[in-house]
């Protein structure tokens, strides 16, 4: 098949938009491929490959989030004990010469995010756990005050982060165009923080892709919910048009869907069907699911795609090199 030219679609898309500072750290686009699972077809996206190092879903949105980030600058971070997102900030800071901060939480742990734990040790040149993420953001807040140094949210997921998710989509939608995968029914996403569900769901609409993004609860339900979500896409919206001067097309309810089933009842808890199901995946295709994030995903995208009429993409947000 015919590969999608690698560029930058948000900005063929809205040239205006090149304006916003931007610093390259991913190899795009990420892959696609029709794996069979138990009998399923079921399409996949590996965004984890995006990038020659802790690829992912969180180092997109560091393209925007760490640019004009000099050499001896310091980045403070928040998340969970075993964050994907501290662990790619601190990473990829450090490509630019930057010092992190982590500032993380206890919760539940299985053994890839322990190995992550371990890592963001390593990579960050400071990183303390509290006991509970209330004390952990205040904590942050506190460091916000008393030291100088950029701030990134929890999971990246502001405006600015979430253009680099309307990429990702639109990224998908210029495969297609190259005949690499059909147009998806739905694309089943984890919903962590939102960031990458809202850019995925405003990309499409921007596409003109009749694609429903399905968001399958991985963290707490106070920040993985549908209004948080709808939330940052109204926000990334509005960015997009003061930028351009465009009109941006809303999403369609139909086309955004939360699945809380998934979760678990802890950010972090193993769910037995979703390692039995990632299991199946490694089996028939190597590609390694975590715990925490993608597995949970994946459960609920191969259910989807047993059991719905149309074409299912599970977006694998997960870098398995990790493991």
């Amino acid at each position: 098949m015919k590969r999608a030219k690698e560029e930058f679609p948000l900005y063929t898309r809205f040239p205006a938009l090149r304006k916003i500072p931007r610093v390259s750290l991913c190899v795009l686009p990420s892959p696609v491929e029709l794996a069979t699972v138990d009998g399923t077809e079921i399409w996949i996206k590996s965004d984890g490959l995006n990038a020659a190092a802790c690829g992912g879903n969180k180092v997109r949105a560091l393209e925007f989030l760490l640019a004009g980030v000099k050499s001896g600058d310091t980045i403070l971070t928040v998340g969970g004990e075993g964050s994907t997102h501290v662990l790619a900030t601190a990473i990829h800071a450090r490509r630019l010469g930057a010092r992190v901060i982590g500032v993380r939480w206890r919760h539940e742990m299985n053994h890839a995010a322990y190995r992550v734990a371990d890592m963001i040790a390593d990579e960050c040149v400071a990183s303390r756990v509290y006991g509970s993420a209330t004390g952990a953001l205040i904590r942050a807040q506190l460091m916000r005050l008393t030291q100088r140094c950029r701030y990134i949210p929890l999971g990246g997921s502001t405006p600015l982060g979430v253009l680099a998710h309307v990429n990702a989509a639109l990224e998908l939608a210029a495969q297609v165009r190259a005949g690499e995968l059909p147009a998806p029914t739905r694309v089943v996403v984890p919903l962590g923080s939102g960031g990458t569900v809202a850019g995925l769901s405003l990309g499409f609409a921007i596409a003109g892709l009749d694609t429903a993004t399905i968001a399958v609860q991985v963290t707490p339900a106070i920040v993985a919910n549908r209004l948080h979500v709808r939330r940052l896409i109204s926000r990334t919206a509005r960015l997009i048009e003061r930028a351009t001067g465009e009109r941006i097309p809303r999403v369609p309810a139909h086309l955004l869907g939360v699945v809380h089933d998934a979760y678990g009842g802890a950010y972090g808890r193993s769910l037995p069907a979703a390692v039995a199901a990632a299991r199946a995946l490694e089996t028939s295709t190597g590609i390694r699911l975590d715990d925490t994030y993608s597995a949970k995903a994946f459960v609920v995208a191969l259910a989807l795609a047993r059991s719905s009429d149309g074409i299912t993409l599970f977006w694998n947000t997960f870098d398995s090199r990790l493991l």
